[in-house]
């Protein structure tokens, strides 16, 4: 893992919390995996993980039980 983020970045992906810039990942299956982690611990987040390279957004979302 690396530093918070307070800006967009240009390359690999990050975990966007509530709107903010949190953490970036070299790889989408790290970030998945830190933002999985995110929401079973605090599931009331707006947690989502920003693709820098497509320049999209993806919400994490807990499996149904």
């Amino acid at each position: 893992m690396v530093a918070a983020v307070h800006e967009l970045p240009a390359s690999g992906y990050a975990i966007e919390v509530d709107g903010l810039m949190k953490t970036r990942f070299a790889t989408s299956d790290g970030a998945r995996a830190g933002a999985e982690e995110l929401k079973k611990r605090f599931p009331l987040l707006c947690i989502r993980i920003y693709d820098a390279e497509a320049k999209v957004r993806e919400e994490v979302q807990l499996p149904r039980v």
